[in-house]
């Protein structure tokens, strides 16, 4: 009998439609996966708030949780596996940042754009409501009171701009002392410097004592890139789905249908469910 994997998944255009329905199959093939004894888990641009009702939608309780981009991981308590998802897991590790040069650089270029950011504690401030934005908790602030705190990430969102034009903002601004990536609905995502999917994940596979190469990862945006880089260089599974952009399909180690194709769960068929794991 082979070992099992460590399935880590992104949510928004992997698991998810835009329209937040469940991408066709991928309910069915995660439930087989996490049956069979493989361990599947969230590595997401999202904060934990808006991710743990994911958890609850598949039915799984993995050890940890990637959030925020890898700033934030959860990790399940005392080996609790019943309950809300929401009440099983606790802040396992926080990456943190000074935004103060940050937010004062942007704003300069971006003056009307809506700004968040998320403390370390969880808790979000910003700007102006945002409808994609999970605010629960969250406190409508100031510019000036954004930088008040360290943070664990920044984003911004500026009505009439796209991804080209976040691209070209990150460049000219010459943001290098963060890590950004471009959110799926053209929102600019910025975590502490060197933070990212990927490094979480390697923290996470240390943590739970993890060896050799049975990794599958798979999303669809220049946030996976990290992860997808981690997962490809132990030997992994990286799978870009079908509508990723060109640079992030060219990061993977091989391209799934897209996710109204349910892309995911055939690649979780192909991959994963092909061999059964260890009893």
């Amino acid at each position: 009998m082979t070992s099992p994997w460590l399935i880590a998944l992104d949510i928004d255009g992997t698991i998810l439609l835009q329209d937040e329905t469940m991408s066709p199959g991928v309910a069915d093939a995660v439930g087989r996966a996490r049956d069979a004894g493989h361990e599947v888990m969230l590595a997401t641009g999202r904060s934990w708030m808006g991710t743990h009702r994911f958890l609850d939608a598949l039915a799984i309780r993995p050890e940890y949780v990637v959030c925020s981009n890898g700033a934030v991981t959860m990790r399940r308590k005392d080996d609790v596996t019943g309950g809300a998802a929401a009440e099983v897991y606790e802040r396992w590790n926080v990456e943190t940042f000074d935004p103060t040069a940050v937010l004062e650089l942007l704003h300069e270029r971006l003056p009307d754009a809506r700004y968040m950011v998320e403390l370390g504690s969880g808790q979000r401030l910003y700007t102006a409501e945002l409808d994609d934005w999970t605010l629960d908790g969250g406190r409508e602030v100031e510019f000036a009171e954004l930088g008040a705190q360290e943070v664990s990430r920044v984003v911004v969102v500026s009505p009439g701009h796209d991804e080209d034009d976040f691209h070209r903002l990150v460049q000219d601004a010459g943001l290098n002392e963060v890590s950004y990536a471009i959110g799926w609905t053209a929102w600019l995502d910025i975590a502490p410097r060197g933070v990212d999917k990927g490094t979480a994940l390697a923290r996470v596979q240390e943590a739970r004592g993890d060896a050799g190469d049975r990794v599958f990862v798979a999303g669809d945006g220049r946030n996976d890139l990290g992860m997808f880089s981690w997962a490809r260089g132990i030997g992994g599974r990286a799978v870009a789905m079908g509508q990723a952009p060109d640079e992030v399909i060219a990061a993977a180690s091989e391209v799934t249908d897209d996710v109204e194709d349910g892309g995911l769960a055939a690649a979780i068929e192909r991959i994963v469910l092909s061999v059964p794991a260890a009893g």
